[in-house]
């Protein structure tokens, strides 16, 4: 069996000496077990995917193999879910990009007296909802930095001056009141959190999320993207979705790829996530997200995946995890992302025609009606949604019992807000 290919890159943080990562052992080509392409693709069809078989079929090579895989996934994603390709109409409000992980790929978070450093006053963020409510948003999404308070003494002093010890304390106020004096539905992303926090959100928030990212515990040794972020350990982020299944919270998670896990630790940790939506049933989507350089990050030199890598590893999400929700960003995409359908998605995640991508600010979404006509000519209808997927509208046990009149009075039979047209 031919060697790994892997490729060395530097990861630099400021004011620390740059030094070289082994952040890929790609492995396009080679293959993991002796079974043919066609013979794993076929049992991958009839739901019979193995983890051997799934790290075959994600070295598809671009041409026969790879345009089999996504004609298979495609396939899958119109049987399951038919013609239709959600998002949910949003505003993004970044409560705090004060954050006391480093991840290598990360231009979001902030140290406090960075320029662009903020945490966000009640005002501000109730203005913003205002505003998205105004122009038919149904979603507030919240995602702000890990645990500030724990390192920077100007976010405690914040904290106390606000009336609260911790960042999470602070979001489940603003969940609550933009509940309450804007009608938009909070889902919450503020990272690591846990059982008593999630307990308190899951009050004002029909849906939460945490992304995975990956379950490689080599993306947090020295020289790896996650070598400074506390709340970065796979098993740490596991244990929150974990709990967040246990309490029955229609739960948003995904991986990020290209950041220097291999083929292998992609195809992990989409087994990890099936592995606890089979056990609790909350997953409600699994965005599967490409990295993007950006000359401010450590990172900013390391390659980014291809498109052929990201509708690959998009097709075989879709065979994993069979009748789940499989979600990308169109933004980060570029102008291509229409060629995602043919990989089996089946939603396009939140877009705001009013706030920007705080996490990707260089990557625009494109307009609404823009996406619809996109979606339309590959044959598909762009369809919104609630921040909380369908199959969880009218389901008691996963929606708090104060907000299921809420949630409900916004949606129709089918769980999906009354008005498709876009806007």
């Amino acid at each position: 069996m031919a060697a790994p290919l892997c490729a060395k890159t530097q990861i630099a943080r400021e004011g620390q000496p740059r030094r070289a990562a082994l952040t890929c052992y790609m492995q396009v080509l080679t293959s993991m077990t002796s079974l043919p392409f066609d013979e794993a693709l076929a049992a991958a069809r009839e739901g019979e995917i193995t983890r051997d078989t799934a790290c075959l079929l994600i070295r598809a090579r671009e041409g026969y193999e790879l345009d089999s895989l996504m004609r298979a996934a495609a396939q899958l994603r119109n049987r399951l879910k038919g013609r239709r390709i959600t998002y949910s109409k949003k505003v993004f409000i970044p409560l705090t990009n004060l954050c006391r992980d480093y991840c290598g790929y990360c231009t979001f978070r902030k140290d406090p007296g960075q320029p662009g450093a903020q945490t966000m006053t009640p005002d501000e963020v109730l203005a913003v909802a205002e505003a998205g409510a105004r122009l038919g948003c149904k979603e507030a999404l919240f995602s702000l930095g890990d645990r500030p308070e724990a390192i920077f003494p100007e976010m405690r002093k914040m904290l106390a001056q606000l009336g609260h010890r911790t960042t999470l304390s602070y979001l489940a106020e603003m969940c609550e009141r933009v509940l309450n004096e804007t009608g938009l539905l909070p889902h919450a992303n503020p990272g690591l959190m846990g059982r008593k926090d999630l307990e308190t959100l899951r009050r004002f928030n029909p849906s939460m999320g945490l992304m995975l990212e990956s379950t490689s515990e080599r993306l947090t040794l020295a020289g790896m993207p996650h070598d400074n972020a506390p709340d970065k350990p796979p098993s740490l982020r596991l244990k929150t979705i974990e709990e967040a299944g246990r309490l029955k919270i229609p739960f948003t998670t995904g991986i990020l790829i290209g950041i220097g896990e291999t083929l292998d630790e992609r195809v992990d940790s989409l087994f990890a996530i099936r592995e606890l939506h089979e056990r609790y049933g909350h997953i409600q989507e699994v965005i599967v997200q490409n990295f993007r350089a950006k000359p401010d990050i450590p990172m900013r030199n390391h390659p980014e995946p291809i498109q052929s890598d990201h509708a690959r590893t998009i097709a075989v999400a879709r065979l994993v995890l069979r009748e789940m929700n499989v979600q990308a960003p169109p933004n980060l995409s570029d102008d291509d992302y229409p060629f995602l359908l043919k990989a089996g998605l089946n939603d396009w995640g939140g877009i705001s025609p009013l706030t920007p991508d705080f996490i990707n600010p260089e990557k625009p979404w494109p307009h609404i009606e823009r996406l619809a006509e996109r979606t339309a000519a590959k044959g598909f209808e762009l369809t919104e949604r609630l921040s909380v997927y369908p199959e969880f509208v009218y389901r008691d046990e996963f929606i708090d019992e104060g907000l299921r009149s809420r949630v409900r009075s916004m949606a129709d039979g089918q769980g999906l807000p009354p008005s498709q047209a876009p806007a």
